[in-house]
């Protein structure tokens, strides 16, 4: 009887933290933080003071809007390359929009949001009704966005009234009031892709896409939605830099390069490209680690082709060890 009992009881198992790529991000990011920290404090500097703190915070804001957006797309197995210039061009549209007017300031954020969903819905739709390559085709949008901003601008436009500038300046100590607003939007994008059957349908759509229409998800209806709010998701950073420059600017995406920023943001949160692996808390962490990263060499006054080669290796080598982590999996 004893012996029974004794074979019915199993030995606690000790538990373990895994070492996810959002765990993985995160410690990084931290390790950045001392190292970054210790670095600048040799050169003379001080990295995570108020003024530091509030650089990281607000070099994360527009590329973290952007990045969430393309974080719903990636999952998906999808790829949005419009977003910089729709960046800009939302910024053009908000400022031209409110032209200095208080009373224009929801009006203007309610039509370039709706400028942005329809920029959105008509990658969507390319990409599932015309069955063309997601590259390509956002590609293809992209090179209209830059042909109609070429043509019809040659500088920063229109202007937002003083009063909505609060948006891209007021804080709450050191954190901008629009970095709070950029983690609400992250909130908002994790509960729709962990809380909702849309979210489950894009992990779906991204894991395998046949797999996913046999199983009775409307998997172009899903796409779609995914590249319309990501589209939203830029028209928001639009805003923001509209509100943070005091108009609109037509290659402040361009120039930001916030489409392959914010892909190589998704990615160093552990988002796999091929899609149905990934979230929006590893992409926070990747925007983090990108703009500490970008705030560090400029304390440094690190040479940007230097700057360049280090971003780059770190993409290369965090993608490396989630593929060889990945497989390891497979082989155990």
């Amino acid at each position: 009887m004893p012996e029974r009992a004794l074979s019915g009881v199993t030995a606690p198992r000790s538990r373990k933290v895994a070492l996810t790529p959002t765990v993985t991000v995160y410690l990084a990011l931290v390790v950045l933080l001392v190292v970054g920290s210790v670095l600048v404090a040799l050169d003379g500097g001080v990295l995570l003071d108020q003024g530091g703190i509030l650089t990281i915070l607000t070099r994360s804001t527009a590329l973290g809007l952007v990045a969430i957006g393309q974080t719903l797309v990636i999952v998906t197995g999808s790829l949005d390359l419009s977003v910089a210039y729709l960046v800009g061009l939302c910024s053009l549209m908000a400022a031209e929009t409110m032209a200095g007017g208080g009373a224009m300031v929801v009006p203007g954020v309610l039509l370039t949001l709706a400028l942005a969903a329809v920029v959105g819905l008509v990658n969507g739709l390319v990409i599932t009704v015309l069955k063309a390559n997601a590259f390509i085709a956002t590609l293809g949008v992209a090179l209209v966005l830059r042909g109609y901003l070429e043509h019809n601008y040659t500088g920063p436009a229109g202007s937002v009234p003083r009063s909505f500038q609060h948006l891209g300046y007021d804080r709450i100590g050191p954190v901008p009031v629009a970095a709070l607003l950029m983690l609400l939007v992250a909130a908002g994008a994790w509960w729709y892709l962990r809380r909702t059957r849309g979210g489950y349908h894009m992990y779906a759509v991204g894991g395998d896409v046949e797999v996913a229409r046999l199983s009775g998800v409307r998997t172009g209806r899903t796409i779609v939605t995914a590249h319309v709010l990501c589209s939203v998701a830029a028209g928001l950073a639009g805003v923001f830099l509209a509100a943070r420059l005091g108009s609109g600017s037509p290659y402040v995406g361009t120039d930001a390069g916030y489409d392959l920023e914010s892909i190589a943001a998704v990615v160093l949160g552990g988002t796999a490209l091929a899609g149905g692996r990934g979230g929006v808390v590893g992409t926070v962490g990747g925007v983090l680690l990108l703009a500490t990263l970008d705030t560090v060499f400029d304390d440094l006054a690190v040479d940007p082709f230097f700057k360049d080669v280090v971003r780059g290796v770190v993409l290369v080598v965090a993608v490396a060890l989630y593929a060889r982590r990945r497989s390891s999996r497979r082989s155990a």
